[in-house]
């Protein structure tokens, strides 16, 4: 059976050379970066060199690059380091209904402990209203959080219109960049940005290990205590090998990005027109054109996220979907309910994200399985029968 994988946005697989940059210090350069001696030097050496690149990629400073354990922790720290450290300030905090759970469950904790939290509406293709930002803010509004790309339907937002909004006011700007960093162009200085997270295994580097970017001057508390490492603001001993990794994979990134998004957006146009060409009752999920290269989210009517999904399985193709059984709990998407749709179209909702390694015979390949997988069980639906002009 052909295998499939179109779940980029989930993760990604690791490319080769990430892998062949890692590996040395996985075995002889397995020092301790906070050792004085050689064994020591020759990872903190490494370390550094992979703060270097980050900052390239991003066009901030190394010193503004700090390490993490992924994306949930850098907007947890970036988040609540500066509600802490600007209580003094403000309790105000403005982020929107679409945002990453690392997101939302982080205001919701705050909240609990006094702080004011809005969440700004989205229109119908996940985009916020300006407008309603600039009113949103108060004297005491000490961060906006606004996500650059949506998890769920790829919408990019207006991130240079908002920093430009933040500056204004004086208001410290966190973005959640984890979809958006290795797939768009992103400088911190021309968006206005004082904090962005990123993450590693989006872009093809291992998991468990990402970065905040903290532009120098931001008054922002550590999130975890212990020794000095990283400047004092983020303690532990730092993950070298994935480190190393996460420098390699953002290079990588950062060279080839205009090839990397041409080409996904040629591989996802082919998809999505074909897919609503062929298969009637489907729409399309998000900003039709300000949207990641690579994300296509469609609805289709009358059938069930999670029965597609098993379905594709079957036949080899990986995706994902709106509707999240784990848990127990079948509650549609709050993404795709905050851009209007009801239950039943949310909950048949498919995202399949395309990455480096999808090829155009793979795309081919799910342009043949999918519309007969929708037509087979939209059959077991009495309101598709309704529609079809059946009793």
């Amino acid at each position: 059976m052909k295998k499939v994988y179109l779940d980029y946005s989930a993760t990604t697989p690791m490319k080769k050379e990430v892998i062949d940059e890692m590996l040395p210090y996985l075995t002889e350069h397995f020092g301790n970066p906070s050792s004085i001696h050689s064994f020591g030097r020759e990872s903190r050496k490494a370390v550094d060199n992979a703060r270097d690149q980050i900052a390239k990629t991003l066009g901030a400073k190394s010193d503004e690059i700090f390490f993490t354990a992924g994306g949930t922790e850098s907007d947890n720290w970036a988040i609540k380091g500066v509600a802490y450290a600007m209580k003094g300030k403000g309790n105000h905090i403005i982020t929107t209904k679409i945002e990453h759970h690392a997101v939302l469950h982080t205001c919701e904790e705050l909240a609990k402990e006094g702080f004011e939290i809005t969440y700004l509406n989205v229109d119908q293709y996940g985009l916020i209203n300006l407008e309603e930002l600039k009113s949103a803010i108060k004297e005491n509004t000490i961060l906006i959080t606004v996500m650059f790309a949506n998890n769920e339907i790829g919408t990019i937002q207006p991130i240079k219109e908002i920093g430009q909004i933040a500056k204004e006011k004086g208001i410290i700007f966190h973005t959640d960049a984890v979809q958006a960093y290795g797939n768009v162009h992103i400088n911190v200085d021309q968006l206005g940005l004082n904090l962005v997270s990123i993450s590693s295994h989006k872009i093809y580097g291992p998991k468990g290990i990402g970065a905040l970017y903290i532009r120098r001057g931001t008054k922002i508390l550590p999130f975890i205590h212990g020794g000095a490492q990283e400047k004092k603001r983020r303690a532990g001993t730092e993950n070298v090998a994935s480190i190393v990794g996460f420098g390699k994979a953002a290079e990588l990134a950062h060279e080839s990005l205009d090839g990397h998004i041409n080409r996904l957006l040629a591989l996802r146009t082919k998809l999505m027109d074909n897919l609503l060409s062929k298969i009637p009752y489907s729409q399309v999920n998000g900003h039709p054109t300000k949207r990641l290269p690579g994300n296509v989210n469609i609805s289709f009517e009358f059938i069930e996220g999670e029965s597609l999904l098993l379905s594709l399985d079957m036949v080899g193709i990986a995706g994902s979907s709106g509707s999240a059984c784990t848990s127990g709990s079948l509650d549609p998407s709050h993404v795709l309910m905050a851009i209007g749709l009801s239950h039943e179209i949310a909950h048949g909702s498919l995202r399949l994200t395309i990455g480096d390694f999808t090829t155009d015979e793979e795309i081919e390949y799910v342009l043949e399985k999918l519309p007969p997988i929708v037509d087979r069980l939209r059959q077991m639906s009495p309101l598709y029968e309704k529609v079809k002009g059946g009793k």
